[in-house]
């Protein structure tokens, strides 16, 4: 993490969330927060972060179904381009890996678009819980399995499977 980057944590559904942010946007949504202080030194405050809390809130009251906020990941040039075509998947929809990568005109790229998947530090407000299996299973999240399927199931309005 930049040494200039903030981060700000929050209880939710899925556990402690921390998000980081530098000057130029959201860097970093961390699943699983509990060590981030020893790691990341104390919290501390700005707009795009408190943003970031605001919208991330939202999104687990079921009232928010795509994020608005400045982001700044680090990444290559592919990692980008999957972490774009992420964003473009609808709210309460799932895509599979080939769809990703022939969405930014890789369709031979398809091992490649998992782990730019799995890479990417800003779960949530980029939805790569959204890409699943061609066969429809739910394959790895860095997040845990069961993220993923409390994240798909709040999508799909199934609030008694998303709190337990």
């Amino acid at each position: 993490m930049s040494t200039d980057a903030k981060h700000l944590k929050m209880e939710s559904p899925v556990g402690p969330i921390a998000v980081s942010a530098v000057e130029a946007g959201l860097t970093y949504v961390h699943l699983g927060a509990d060590e981030v202080d020893r790691a990341w030194g104390p919290e501390a405050a700005t707009p795009v972060l408190e943003s970031a809390i605001e919208q991330l809130e939202a999104y687990f009251a079921g009232s928010l179904h795509r994020f608005d906020l400045p982001l700044a990941p680090e990444g290559t040039d592919f990692q980008r381009r999957v972490w774009r075509a992420l964003t473009e998947i609808p709210y309460g929809e799932t895509v599979s890996y080939t769809w990703v990568a022939n969405r930014i005109g890789s369709p031979a790229a398809v091992r490649a678009v998992g782990a730019a998947n799995g890479s990417n530090p800003v779960a949530i407000v980029v939805p790569c819980h959204r890409v699943i299996g061609a066969n429809g299973a739910l394959t790895g999240y860095a997040g845990g399995i069961w993220r993923k399927e409390r994240l798909l199931a709040l999508e799909r309005g199934e609030q008694a499977l998303f709190a337990a």
